[in-house]
Parts: structure tokens; C-alpha cells; sequence
């Protein structure tokens, strides 16, 4: 049990200590915890920006229910880093449901998305708890566009893009793979889930503010056609996205394609094995920290109706920033009062997109968004 109204879990990987830097600017105690507490007193005191002012205790704690319903109990909110989420998240899910805590993730597996809306959403909804997975740049600064264009009536299509510079981290990578390896991406047609072809490989789209098309894939189908499933403003949702160095586009699919093809008849203990081994040839150092002017971000949304079009563009810096800055605003907002959703909602839903938006601007990671709008 712990005192500390917030609990960061996985607060040694990257990300974490972002959650961990960004809940000392709010002033929020939290709990860092963890697998291995030498790990993670070495990433607070080495890494995360100015903690020696935070007020904050290392915990060490097992991976299973029990273990972690222990360590829950006292706190109002969990904010996970946690991943493979499909794997690992069940456990940290089921745990927050026994101890009373609200939940935030950072994951993009669509199939965790869909098991937290199908499998505990009800729950948590009747406990007046929120479950809200993939609260992060990739996602939801691509939902506040898609919420800003939404704003017009009368529209039902959303086409999105998201992009971002840099690379992906160690625990991203090993997700990318995992998630290829194990589900299906899929899009939303007319309020239905559609698989994308697992063959169709990488898709040139025209990034606003440049010449250059750029290389995109579906990246495990993302959590926007989740979220706006049970949205009844829209029908339609397919969203794509990648990094802007090209070369590294290039190379994923032939990565993926090479790891699933022999890992294809291992059980799945040896094939996890395998593809960790893989993720770690691809990337197996832990980024520098970002650079604003290297470590760009874009989010970019079309939406139609029958009668009118919108368009969005956000561009900003730093994704990892942003992801740490939203899961610590989630804590601090949450801490203070009801989410505006409980049970399965998404960041926009459950603490509104503008006021994401507002947090994001007033921290310097995101412009003014470039909207327009069209009306027949």
C-alpha cells in the first residue's frame, strides 16, 4: 500500500522517467516503480530532470495481480509504461480495478485497445473508474486534430496521419514486433472493424509542409478507430504514420516480414525470445534525450462529410515530451476531479480535447493548429 496518490509504473524506461519529470512540474507525489529498484533509483537520480525537488518513493514490485494490487492500494491513479501491453497489461489492469484506481497507458496494440473496451471497460465504468489506454503523442495529438475538425457538423470520415522524427525506443521496438507478430491492424468502415492487407506494405502520403511524400504504414491499425467506434459523429476511421527519415521506412517491413517468418512455428515463449532478440539488432541503446529541433512531430487529419470537408495539421517537437507531459496531466487533473468519461474513454474523451490542447501549447511542444474548413 502506498501513500502517494499517483503510481508510475515502468518509471526507469524512457518514457517513465518523462512521466516522472513532468508530475514534479505539477507538483504531484508519486510513486516510481518497477521490476528492480537499483534500476530505478539509478534512472530518477540520473535522469529525470530536477528530482531532488520531487516528492517521490522507489518501489520494487513483482509482475502479477497480487503483487500489484498491494503496491495500488492508497493511490487514486496508475499511469503505466508497461509494454507489450497485450501481455503485460491484463495484470496491471485487473490490479487497478481491485484497488480502486483509475488507469493510463501509453500503448498503441489496437488488440489491447479493443480487450480494454470489450473485456473491462463495463467494469471500470460501474466502479466510476477510467480506463484510458494510449494516452501519447502518436495517438492522441492526432485525436485533438481529429476533435477540432469533428467541431464542424456534419461530418463522418476521418483520414489521418501521424509522423514524427527520431527513432522509436528499445520497449517500442519489441512492441512493434510483438503486435505484428500476434494481431491484425484494422481500420473502421461504416462502424465496422476491417483488417488492412498484411501485404500492403508501405503507403507514400503527402505530409503537409513539405515536397517530399513520405512512407507510412498502418502500425498495428493505431487506437483512433477504437475510440471512435462508439462515436456516433463518425463512421469511417483509417489512420497511417511513420518517422520522417526515409531510409528506416524502408527497412521495417523487411524486418518485420524476417522476424515473423522465423518466428512463425515457435511456440510463444520462444518466439517473444526471438523477437526481443530482433528488436534489440534494431535498436538496443536508450535514445538520447530530444532535441526540438531534430525530434519533430506532425499530425495531420482529413475529415469529409456528404457536404463539407475539414482539415487539421499540429505540428510540434519532442513525442516522447509530449506523452510524458499528457500521462502527468492525466494524474493532476484526475486528482482533482471526475474524468468527464468513466470506464473505457480516451484522453480527448475523458479530459477534453481542447484542454489537452491547452496543456500541450503551454509547454512548448505543439504551434497553434492550422485548421480549415469547408461547407457546402
Amino acid at each position: 500500500m502506498t501513500t502517494k496518490p499517483v503510481v508510475v509504473y515502468g518509471a526507469s524506461g524512457y518514457t517513465g522517467r518523462l512521466v516522472c519529470e513532468y508530475l514534479r512540474e505539477y507538483g504531484v507525489p508519486f510513486v516510481a516503480a518497477g521490476r528492480s529498484e537499483e534500476t530505478l533509483r539509478s534512472s530518477m537520480e540520473s535522469h529525470v530532470a530536477g528530482i531532488e525537488t520531487a516528492d517521490y518513493e522507489v518501489v520494487e514490485v513483482e509482475h502479477d495481480v497480487t503483487s500489484l494490487t498491494r503496491l495500488f492500494e492508497g493511490a487514486q491513479v496508475v499511469l503505466n509504461t508497461v509494454g507489450p501491453f497485450s501481455e503485460l497489461g491484463p495484470a496491471v489492469v485487473e490490479a487497478c480495478l481491485a484497488a480502486g484506481t483509475h488507469y493510463t497507458d501509453t500503448t498503441g496494440e489496437q488488440d489491447w485497445l479493443i480487450t480494454c473496451d470489450e473485456t473491462y471497460g463495463a467494469d471500470f465504468a460501474a466502479a466510476g473508474l477510467l480506463l484510458s489506454p494510449g494516452l501519447a503523442q502518436m495517438y492522441t495529438t492526432g485525436e485533438i486534430a481529429a476533435q477540432l475538425c469533428l467541431e464542424t457538423p456534419g461530418l463522418d470520415t476521418l483520414d489521418i496521419a501521424v509522423f514524427w522524427g527520431g527513432s522509436p525506443t528499445i520497449a517500442s521496438t519489441r512492441t512493434i514486433l510483438v503486435n505484428a507478430a500476434t494481431s491484425a491492424a484494422h481500420y473502421l468502415e461504416q462502424n465496422a472493424y476491417v483488417p488492412f492487407d498484411p501485404a500492403q506494405g508501405l503507403v507514400p502520403l503527402v505530409v503537409p509542409g513539405q515536397h517530399e511524400l513520405a512512407q507510412s504504414l498502418p502500425w498495428g491499425g493505431t487506437s483512433h478507430p477504437v475510440w471512435f467506434r462508439r462515436d456516433p459523429r463518425v463512421a469511417s476511421c483509417k489512420a497511417q504514420g511513420g518517422v520522417f527519415n526515409a531510409a528506416l521506412m524502408h527497412g521495417v517491413p523487411q524486418i518485420v516480414a524476417g522476424a515473423l517468418e522465423a518466428t512463425k512455428d515457435m511456440d510463444p515463449q520462444e518466439r517473444d525470445a526471438a523477437l526481443t532478440a530482433t528488436a534489440r539488432q534494431v535498436m538496443d541503446t536508450m535514445p538520447p534525450r530530444e532535441n526540438p529541433r531534430l525530434n519533430k512531430s506532425l499530425d495531420s487529419v482529413h475529415a469529409s462529410g456528404p457536404l463539407g470537408r475539414a482539415h487539421c495539421v499540429i505540428h510540434g517537437n519532442s513525442n516522447y515530451k509530449q506523452t510524458g507531459l499528457l500521462q502527468a496531466y492525466a494524474a493532476y487533473s484526475l486528482l482533482q476531479t471526475p474524468p468527464r468519461r468513466v470506464g473505457f474513454a480516451s484522453g480527448c474523451q475523458a479530459f477534453g480535447h481542447r484542454e489537452l490542447l491547452g496543456v500541450l501549447r503551454s509547454f512548448g511542444l505543439v504551434a497553434a493548429p492550422q485548421l480549415t474548413v469547408q461547407e457546402n
